[in-house]
């Protein structure tokens, strides 16, 4: 099997999560990205394509902060292909501390109670070679995805201020 990174392999193999997934934004986010790079604009106000992400019963905290009396929320907007608008050929390309923190923390999944014992789903694990993990395929530790988490969980109230 390939020794290629994980996500590569997933881009072969289908869309990817940077293909396919509305990514939200903080304020946090929004500042880290605009002092990275300088631009602005890059972020619209758009509802879920499925309503049922809208009701999240299970996380009041992410429900009351993330979305607008309308039903939008501010998300990463896309190419003219789909793709996010910080899809490169190689990938994302703004530095890992910089991505929003959605980004960072998937394919954990997660509520305002922390990091899930299961992971998110999404990522191709029939790509894995035998015995491999997800998170170990994916070079990501969970002391980063809890810091993160819990970064993101500071971050939603100040949508509201």
């Amino acid at each position: 099997m390939s020794e290629e990174f994980l996500c590569i392999r997933c881009s072969r193999h289908m869309k990817t999560c940077c293909q396919t997934a509305d990514i939200y934004t903080t304020l946090g986010d929004l500042r880290r990205i605009e002092e990275y790079n300088g631009q602005t604009g890059f972020t619209e106000f758009r509802g879920p394509s499925n309503p049922a992400y809208a009701d999240q019963d299970d996380d009041p905290i992410w429900r009351d902060n993330v979305f607008r009396a309308d039903g939008t929320r501010r998300v990463v907007k896309k190419q003219a292909n789909g793709d996010c608008t910080f899809l490169g050929s190689a990938g994302c390309v703004l530095p890992l501390e910089t991505r929003p923190l959605i980004c960072r923390i998937y394919p954990f999944d997660y509520t305002a109670d922390g990091i899930a014992d299961e992971l998110a789903e999404g990522c191709p694990t029939e790509l894995l070679r035998p015995g491999q993990g997800l998170i170990e395929a994916l070079d990501m530790k969970l002391d980063d995805a809890r810091r993160w988490h819990a970064q993101l969980y500071e971050e939603l109230p100040r949508e509201r201020l």
